[in-house]
C-alpha cells in the first residue's frame, strides 16, 4: 500500500473482514476466492468487487444484503472454462446465467469473467483457457446487455500471469509472487 497498490484480493471472507477492520478503506478491497452465501454478510459493506459469482443461490444472497445498505455490487462471474472438478465455476450457460442477473438482480453488476488456469507447465494448455476466456468475454460484450460490461478479466496468477496478460488479462492475482506461499496451518 505505500508503494502505491490501490487494489487487494482476499480469498477467504473472514480474512478480508479481519483486515478491512486493520486497514479500512486505504485500498479497494475485491474477494478472489470461491464464497459462500454464509460468508457475503461479513464483506457486503467492504467489497469492492466480488471475483467469484457463479450461482443463482450467491446472487440471491448479495441482492439481498446489497438491498439493505443501498449498494450496487461489482461482480465477476467465475467461469471453469478448464472444466476441471476441482475448480469452481460456470462451464456452460454463462450467457444465460448473466442475462438473468441483469433481468433480475438490481444491485449486482457484471463487471466482467475470472478464471483460473489448469496447474500444468504446459503453456500452450494455459494459454487456451485465457484465450478462450477472452473470447467470451468479447462474445458477451456483442450481445450488449443491460448493466453488464467486460470491462475486466480476472485471470492468471503468480505462476502464469505473463501469459494471461498477453492473452488480455486485466487483473491477476499474485498474491504468492508477493507474500510467499499462504500457511495455512497459522491462521
Amino acid at each position: 500500500i505505500e508503494y502505491g497498490v490501490t487494489d487487494v484480493g482476499e480469498n477467504k471472507p473472514q480474512e478480508l473482514a479481519r483486515k478491512y477492520d486493520i486497514i479500512g478503506d486505504k485500498v479497494k478491497w475485491h474477494l478472489i476466492g470461491s464464497l459462500q452465501t454464509n460468508k457475503v454478510k461479513y464483506i457486503i459493506d467492504k467489497v469492492h468487487m466480488i471475483h467469484s459469482l457463479d450461482r443463482e443461490s450467491l446472487c440471491e444472497e448479495i441482492q439481498k444484503r446489497a438491498v439493505k445498505i443501498d449498494r450496487i455490487i461489482d461482480c465477476l462471474v467465475q467461469v471453469n472454462i478448464s472444466k476441471e472438478d476441482s475448480k469452481h465455476g460456470l462451464y456452460e450457460d454463462v450467457i444465460d446465467f448473466i442475462t438473468n442477473i441483469s433481468n433480475k438482480y438490481t444491485n449486482i453488476r457484471i463487471k466482467g469473467l475470472m478464471t483460473m488456469a489448469p496447474f500444468t507447465e504446459n503453456e500452450d494448455e494455459v494459454r487456451e483457457v485465457f484465450r478462450s476466456l477472452k473470447n467470451l468475454s468479447l462474445d458477451i460484450d456483442k450481445l450488449n446487455i443491460p448493466n453488464v460490461s467486460m470491462k475486466y478479466l480476472s485471470m492468471g496468477m503468480s505462476n502464469d500471469y505473463k501469459i494471461a496478460v498477453e492473452e488480455g488479462s486485466t487483473i491477476v492475482r499474485v498474491g504468492t509472487s508477493i507474500f510467499g506461499e499462504r500457511n495455512y496451518n497459522n491462521q
